[in-house]
């Protein structure tokens, strides 16, 4: 039987070849989006998998609130967590601390390599699986200056040579080799080079930073933990609630709320700021998902259009069938067993397809190549021909249920009288649906294309032309500068220790007159040319004039929202000159107020934010502005003038336009993968619409010989046969903009401070693209049947 269904299906796809080929086309293209998001969820569920303890480790993180100011989530904590939580809370088998930021060159002999690395406790290796090839696990990460080197970096510092024992300098100081661990897998949260003990960490800082152990120190510390088998995390996390409360009583206008997130979240939770590896929030996965599915949906509705569209031709195969004693559920096992058929044809052609994708999609963004790598396994491959199954299973199950009640007696009496035009309503909704959801995908991408240009093009109350920003990597400003006035197309040089508007945020703590009333603002060190270099306004006051000598820095330059945030004389900028504040309890006198301008993203409204003149080197970045006929030629020079300071290091200098572009990448690529949603669900759709419209005009010939015999024009046949399907295309652009508008007005951009008006013309173009491609395949097939000779049509009547 199962045979017979198959040859059947096989006859019926060579006899219908053009159906065939849009169901198989249409199947294969939109599954292929559908296998990329499977890869790309399997390969973001597997993240941590190795650790053999992953079930029942945490990781404590961190909400801080500062008044009226937004929340923010950080997956970083403070270091009296961890502690406290080691001595009092019951029930933690295991926790360990680590603290990001250790970089910096690694010095064997004359091997010189650039080595980023954590502090990590003596508990490391209790909690996570990093197996050592070398050395004790347990006393690894004991002493101060211990050092754990993975594979791969004890092989560039001492090739085949045993590290044990041995050691590396950082500036100064010797670090001893104490173990050597396998390569960081590619599916961890956790990246390193290697880890240094925490001990040396606190050998280093706790005596001379008083905030070191402090509960408000929370922006480069982790805390993991392991829980028994039998243990319940919420006797944990209301622990740290009591904690939580017991430690925010003594802050004022602030709170910082610490909570366990699961291990399996770290790669795919929710958007956390201070992260310590690659994250992505599994919104995007469920938008990715649902858009996949979208298109899937719209491939299922031109095979159920298509299938029922025909049902005149095989409804009398359909009675036959039943004459000869074939019951419903034979009938319903045929075409099911049709529709899963084309659907297996589709994926291999889904499979082709998804291997191009693939390449695609991780050449987006780097950042994605980084986070997964959609690697096939045997798994990623059955769950691949589940979804071929399923889709064939769910495309095919309304006509197989149509066929399926046929009566057989009544259709090879008289074909006509089976139940067909009840369906028509059917079927001309879903063609409304395919072209609404179109026309959303469409919408959405001009409009996201249009608030993406606007964040480009934003305002951000400085200038960011011709400035290229040089990375330092641990050198001293003043050298290069000196090496780069020499070159004749750099105009001037400032230096900085943060590049702004780029997302990234440092904070400090500032106060006024009253002492417990401080507050977060955020903070860049730049010295006296930075202002100029990028043209910030001073409302009033000055700007910086030498750089301080160290312990004397006496000034600081703010801008209007500090004056708003603190109600320095009344927010007037010239009366607020020589008032003091203090920030890290250092009190500074404001001698210049600037414009407000755009510190962090520009998705977030104006923030308070101070300059300080920093008297220690190194500084982050310089800042050349740039006044060159011959970019090329500058930029080789610039090159040979950071060789003269670093031998090691690369150039790393970006330009400022670039680097913003860069920052808002995430929109363009989500701007990317919705546009090309849209063009599939377009190309889907129309396809379906070119089936129907073929086979409305093959069913209408007769009609449209005798209209013409009458009288009738072409362009008026034309009308006649095209009215129905463009005004399903009113009824889809009726609904779909509407939407589309409210959906952006009223939820999306209420997300963002600063954002762009929706223009009518991102909401007609695609309406007008639409509009063209339907005419242009309903006006195409129309015309050809208006032209046929009705002798010939109706010479056998």
């Amino acid at each position: 039987m199962i045979g017979s269904y198959l040859k059947t299906s096989r006859r019926s796809l060579v006899r219908n070849k053009l159906f065939s080929f849009i169901n198989i086309f249409g199947l294969a293209v939109s599954m292929s989006v559908g296998l990329l998001i499977i890869a790309l969820t399997t390969d973001l569920r597997s993240y941590d998998d190795f650790q053999v303890k992953k079930d029942r480790t945490y990781r404590v993180i961190t909400t801080y609130k500062n008044l009226d100011q937004p929340a923010v989530d950080l997956a970083s904590t403070s270091i009296k967590v961890g502690k406290t939580v080691q001595k009092t809370v019951a029930g933690v088998e295991d926790l360990t601390i680590l603290r990001n930021g250790f970089s910096g060159d690694a010095h064997v002999g004359e091997t010189v390599i650039p080595l980023n690395a954590l502090w990590a406790d003596r508990s490391f290796f209790k909690v996570f699986t990093f197996p050592l090839l070398a050395g004790d696990p347990a006393t690894a990460l004991k002493e101060p200056y211990s050092l754990v080197l993975a594979e791969k970096t004890a092989r560039k510092l001492f090739g085949d040579i045993n590290p044990l024992g041995k050691f590396v300098r950082f500036d100064t100081l010797n670090y001893v080799v104490t173990g050597v661990a396998n390569d960081v897998p590619k599916r961890s949260h956790l990246r390193f080079d290697a880890l240094v003990s925490f001990a040396t960490a606190e050998a280093q800082f706790a005596k001379t930073d008083p905030n070191f152990y402090s509960w408000e120190n929370v922006w480069q510390n982790y805390v993991y933990l392991v829980l028994p088998e039998t243990s319940n995390p919420k006797s944990v996390q209301t622990a740290l609630a009591n904690l939580n409360t017991q430690e925010n009583a003594a802050l004022k206008n602030r709170s910082f709320t610490v909570t366990l997130q699961p291990l399996k979240e770290a790669a795919l939770g929710r958007k956390l700021d201070n992260a310590i590896g690659p994250t992505m929030p599994p919104i995007v996965v469920w938008i990715l998902g649902g858009l996949a599915f979208v298109v899937i949906l719209s491939a299922c509705f031109n095979y159920t259009n298509l299938s029922i569209a025909r049902s005149l031709r095989r409804s009398r195969e359909v009675g036959i069938r039943k004459l000869v004693g074939a019951l419903k559920s034979h009938v319903l096992g045929q075409f099911m067993a049709e529709s899963v058929l084309i659907s297996l044809m589709a994926l291999f052609f889904s499979f082709c397809l998804f291997l191009v994708l693939r390449t695609q999609f991780l050449a987006l963004d780097p950042r994605i190549g980084t986070l997964v790598t959609l690697e096939l396994s045997p798994r990623i491959i059955l769950y691949f021909i589940t979804l071929a199954i399923g889709v064939g299973l769910a495309a095919g199950f309304l006509p197989a249920l149509f066929f399926a009640r046929i009566n057989a007696l009544q259709v090879l009496k008289d074909v006509t009288a089976i139940s067909l035009f009840r369906h028509i309503s059917t079927r001309k909704a879903l063609i409304v649906i395919q072209y609404t959801l179109s026309l959303v995908f469409i919408a959405t991408t001009l409009i996201g294309y249009s608030q993406y240009r606007g964040f480009i093009a934003f305002d951000l109350g400085f200038t960011t032309e011709n400035i290229l920003n040089i990375r330092l990597q641990g050198n001293k400003g003043n050298l290069l500068s000196k090496k780069l006035a020499e070159i004749p197309a750099v105009r001037a040089v400032s230096q900085s220790m943060m590049i702004t508007s780029l997302g990234s945020i440092h904070g400090t703590t500032m106060k006024y007159q009253d002492p417990n009333d401080s507050a977060m603002v955020w903070l860049n060190q730049v010295d006296e040319q930075y202002l100029p270099v990028h043209n910030h306004k001073l409302l009033a006051g000055r700007n910086f004039t030498l750089r301080p000598k160290k312990g004397e820095e006496r000034e600081v330059i703010v801008n209007e929202q500090v004056l708003k945030r603190f109600n320095i004389a009344q927010g007037n900028p010239e009366k607020a000159l020589g008032q003091f504040v203090t920030a890290d309890g250092q009190k500074l006198a404001i001698v210049g107020v600037l414009n407000d301008f755009h510190y962090g993203s520009v998705d977030r409204k104006i923030e308070p934010v101070i300059f300080r003149y920093s008297s220690e080197e190194p500084w982050g970045y310089l800042n050349v502005k740039i006044a060159a006929t011959d970019l090329p030629a500058t930029m080789a020079s610039i090159d040979n003038a950071w060789r003269t300071i670093d031998k090691v290091h690369p150039l790393d200098a970006k330009f400022y336009d670039d680097q913003l572009e860069e920052a808002y990448s995430q929109f363009s690529v989500v701007l990317k993968v919705i546009g090309f949603i849209a063009f599939l669900a377009i190309c889907i759709a129309s396809l379906g619409l070119f089936g129907m419209v073929v086979f409305t005009t093959e069913t209408r010939l007769k009609e449209i010989s005798i209209r013409k015999v009458l009288g009738a024009s072409e362009s008026g046949l034309i009308y006649l046969l095209s009215r129905g399907f463009l005004g399903m295309l009113a009824v889809a652009t009726c609904v779909a903009l509407p939407v589309t508008y409210f959906f952006f007005d009223r939820v999306v951009l209420t997300n963002f401070a600063y954002h762009q008006p929706i223009g009518l013309s991102n909401l007609l173009l695609g309406v007008a693209i639409v509009m063209a491609l339907a005419f242009l395949l309903i006006g195409s097939q129309t015309v050809r049947a208006a032209r046929k000779n009705p002798a010939t049509v109706l010479k056998s009547e």
